[in-house]
């Protein structure tokens, strides 16, 4: 465990800082949220890359137990419960799939791991969050869902530039 110290402490500041900044709008449908939040995925696939699956899991659910305790104190039980659900999922989705593709183009696993687990975080978030309110929702995740594959795409650059000096894990699919 004490080699995930710097992974953990990224995914622990993500997490805070998405918290916190969720709670401040950029406009009607985005708050500054939707611009932090998406960087977990890149801990999670430069992990799962070092490390392998199993390891990149552990990172998850310390990123997991923090976001439910934050989510309750900010936002209440229904929030905290969406919120969980879609980052447990989503994050293990995402280790999933990049452990899958692995052995693809450099750019393809982390980018095609990081847009499906954000439309599954996506989905089950808004549905979760605000299925049956007067929130326009749809709108609201797609809104969400769009600024999560520019992330997505923009996290390429710091991903190549760190897979240099993060030598691949030996996993067996």
């Amino acid at each position: 465990m004490r080699e995930l110290w710097l992974p953990t402490l990224a995914m622990i500041v993500i997490v805070v800082v998405s918290n916190i900044v969720v709670q401040i709008p950029i406009n009607d449908w985005l708050t500054w949220g939707a611009l932090t939040y998406p960087i977990s995925f890149l801990v999670t696939d430069l992990t799962n890359r070092r490390y392998g699956p199993a390891k990149a899991r552990m990172v998850v659910y310390v990123g997991f137990a923090l976001a439910v305790i934050l989510s309750i104190e900010f936002a209440g039980a229904r929030i905290a419960v969406a919120s969980g659900t879609a980052f447990l999922l989503a994050q293990l989705f995402d280790v999933y799939i990049f452990n899958r593709l692995r052995g693809l183009a450099w750019w393809q696993t982390p980018l095609i791991s990081s847009v499906l687990a954000s439309a599954l975080d996506t989905a089950l978030f808004f549905s979760i969050a605000f299925y049956a309110t007067p929130v326009p929702w749809v709108t609201l995740g797609l809104g969400d869902y769009g600024v999560k594959l520019v992330l997505a795409l923009s996290m390429l650059v710091p991903f190549r530039a760190l897979m240099h000096y993060i030598s691949p894990a030996e996993v067996k699919n």
